[in-house]
């Protein structure tokens, strides 16, 4: 009878810690124009599928891109994003979520273009009241330029969380108590846009865009949002606490999402903040938290 109720006690345990975390919901596939609209260049974008699949072009005139219609507090957010595919060294497609005032926060996305048979390169960052230099940039681990692959950011009070595919490339976690800011009362819009960056953006601006490729391509399509929308008056969302990503489970990850997460630090990451003292001299409070380390 102690054994059988020992039992029941550790399956309880287990169930709990099961229930402590959990993926984010399934994206739902919408046309481009439910939540989104041309920022600039629109002769460089090309609606296919009656607007369910998008492509932006890049020339040695200019980029182009796209906002949503809304600013969000909290929610979760993805794009599937199919690479610029060959020689897109200099280039940069980016997918990020940004606020608008002088002490802007940011989640950035920004994949930078390669020479032909290089590896394409994911780079992150976090900007908390106008404060960044939190760049992280690792190898994708499969061609981003031959199929779509999800790219998505889970944010809420307790941390953010950078997504490829069901793979949590990064962690910020709302460090407060050490004296970090986090996002938490400015709401964003999110971007995404195609456009030359060869003055840094493929190693270090040594490789410059061949304009003889051109135009470069990015495909889009998905276009999924899943937040709490506010105007720029509001400091909080009126839903705050009652939506799936202000639950206990997403306050965390799951122990097999931090077995992924440390399986594409120990193969894929290429630089961190985190551990960069020619830059940053002292580590920053947030990087043990998070397990950059």
């Amino acid at each position: 009878m102690a054994s059988f109720t020992i039992l029941r006690c550790l399956s309880f345990l287990l169930l709990s810690c099961i229930a402590m975390a959990a993926p984010p919901r399934r994206p739902i596939d919408v046309p481009f124009q439910r939540n989104y609209v041309p920022t600039w260049a629109n002769d460089h974008i090309k609606y296919i599928n009656a607007g369910n699949e998008l492509q932006l072009s890049l020339d040695k005139y200019t980029g182009t891109g796209f906002q949503s219609k809304g600013s969000y507090l909290f929610g979760h957010f993805s794009m599937q994003i199919k690479m610029v595919p060959g020689d897109s060294a200099g280039t940069v497609t980016a997918f990020y979520l940004s606020s608008q005032n002088s002490e802007h926060d940011e989640i950035d996305f920004e994949f930078l273009g390669n020479r032909t048979g290089q590896p394409y390169i994911v780079q992150t960052n976090v900007f908390t009241g106008g404060k960044g230099d939190r760049e992280q940039r690792i190898y994708l681990w499969f061609d981003p330029t031959k199929a779509y692959h999800t790219y998505s950011v889970l944010w809420n009070l307790y941390q953010i969380v950078f997504f490829v595919d069901d793979y949590p490339i990064r962690i910020f976690k709302n460090s407060k108590d050490l004296g970090v800011r986090f996002p938490f009362n400015q709401p964003m819009k999110i971007y995404s846009s195609l456009w030359n960056a060869d003055d840094w953006a493929t190693r270090g601006g040594l490789e410059k865009t061949d304009w003889s490729k051109a135009p470069f391509v990015a495909s889009y399509k998905g276009f999924h949002i899943d937040g709490c929308e506010a105007s720029v008056e509001q400091k909080f969302c009126a839903t705050q606490g009652r939506r799936w990503w202000d639950q206990r489970e997403f306050q965390d990850l799951d122990g097999l999402q931090y077995r992924k997460l440390a399986w594409v630090r120990q193969r894929y990451t290429i630089y961190n903040y985190c551990t960069d003292r020619s830059r940053i001299p002292t580590m920053p409070a947030e990087c043990r938290r998070d397990r950059d380390v």
